[in-house]
């Protein structure tokens, strides 16, 4: 491969939850791709310098109106894309974080994002879009389901 004619992009997010009596809500975005909208994961680019969790907090902070602290690393996914603006292969990686919710509203969302919202954790994994994105949320699931989150205990 030409690597004029590629680029490597690396990014983070998060899986961000909250608890309510009937259980775990999940959060996510809504993109109009293709003249329909598409559910996944708040995610974005690294700036230089910047750690992956900061990163992480930020672009859920930017997409999705909310705040959160960090409680566990979910790894991260790899895939590929042709850029049509720079004409070239992009190989992404993204590096997720299992986040909890604090505070914020979700109409506070910035406007790359067409809709955000809470979903059970069964519709949430109907609904997103990537298999990637959907193998990170079993992930966070999995964590969920080994923690006493209702009384706000990790044992992560």
């Amino acid at each position: 491969m030409n690597p004029r004619r590629s680029l490597r992009q690396i990014s983070a997010g998060g899986v961000v939850f909250r608890t309510l009596d009937s259980g775990f809500r999940i959060c996510l975005i809504g993109r109009r791709k293709s003249g329909r909208v598409i559910w996944c994961l708040p995610k974005g680019h690294v700036e230089k310098g910047e750690p992956l969790k900061a990163t992480a907090l930020r672009e859920v902070r930017e997409e999705t109106g909310v705040v959160g602290s960090i409680l566990s690393s979910l790894g991260s996914i790899q895939y590929s894309f042709f850029d049509l603006e720079s004409r070239k292969n992009v190989f992404k990686t993204v590096h997720f974080f299992l986040v909890r919710y604090e505070r914020g509203r979700l109409s506070d969302h910035d406007d790359e994002v067409e809709r955000v919202k809470w979903f059970s954790v069964k519709n949430a994994f109907k609904r997103i879009e990537y298999p990637g994105e959907r193998a990170i949320l079993i992930k966070a699931i999995k964590k969920l389901s080994n923690t006493d989150e209702r009384k706000r205990t990790s044992i992560f």
